[in-house]
């Protein structure tokens, strides 16, 4: 669905994070968990190619929005729209999360700004835990709205300047070992950098569990023609035993299970 989005508020929230809204009922009406939008930003000029970002939010009146950090060209522009510019919006795209099985708890892991594509999946969802990594402090967001939700959350940095020190896997792997006898009521998420997302992947799935990450690759069309942002992914009919899936299509979302790391 393609769709142009008046901006209604757009807004810093910290640092270079900022949060945009849209007017986009048509878009907003069909987003599911984990999905994202292909913005043109028309002051790109001769940039011609579109922005994916994952849907954070979406509201009464048809209000989409998206949280993203500037930084470069494009992020800097969007960043200065003001009220009542307009983005051409392609959307709601890719592959969602599933919501948790009744009885399981969410587990989500965040990287980053990962935190905010899995926003919708924590209020669609009884409450649970979400484990934030960041490199500092100053790169924390979204804290205080999963709070809101009712989510436990665990925090790790990088410098040890909020939470605990070291890396968002390290939580998980303290996780599972303090849910060792209670992992069947777990469904496990995960949205962030590659690298985090390949380290968590084989965490999970070395337990001897299953769950759905949101893998991260760079996009070009955002529509599945291009065939830039493939994931490799397991085939049995395959005698590489593999085979590349888009991301923008067949993803975002892939089972621990059927990544190949």
């Amino acid at each position: 669905m393609i769709e142009d989005g008046k901006i209604l508020r757009n807004i810093a929230i910290k640092g270079d994070f900022r949060l945009i809204e849209f007017q986009s009922p048509e878009i907003a009406a069909k987003v599911l968990p984990g999905q994202f939008a292909h913005i043109k930003i028309h002051e790109l000029r001769d940039r011609v190619l579109r922005r994916p970002f994952s849907i954070y939010d979406t509201g009464k009146n048809g209000r989409l929005s998206v949280v993203f950090k500037v930084v470069g060209e494009g992020t800097g522009i969007l960043a200065g729209l003001k009220e009542g510019a307009t983005c051409n919006i392609i959307g709601p795209l890719g592959k969602p999360f599933s919501l948790p099985e009744s009885g399981k708890t969410p587990v989500i892991i965040a990287g980053g700004y990962g935190c905010a594509a899995t926003y919708i999946l924590a209020k669609k969802s009884p409450s649970g835990i979400i484990l934030i990594g960041a490199r500092n402090e100053g790169e924390l967001i979204l804290v205080k709205e999963f709070e809101s939700l009712g989510f436990e959350v665990r925090i790790s940095t990088d410098d040890g300047s909020a939470g605990k020190k070291g890396l968002v896997t390290d939580l998980l792997k303290a996780l599972i070992k303090e849910k060792k006898d209670r992992l069947g009521y777990l469904s496990f998420y995960g949205c962030g950098p590659h690298g985090m997302l390949t380290a968590a992947g084989k965490i999970i799935a070395s337990a001897g569990l299953d769950g759905e990450l949101s893998m991260d690759h760079l996009m070009c069309c955002g529509i599945g023609a291009c065939f830039a942002c493939v994931q490799k992914i397991k085939d049995k009919s395959s005698p590489e035993g593999w085979r590349y899936a888009r991301t923008c299509k067949e993803g975002p979302v892939f089972k621990v299970s059927d990544v190949v790391f």
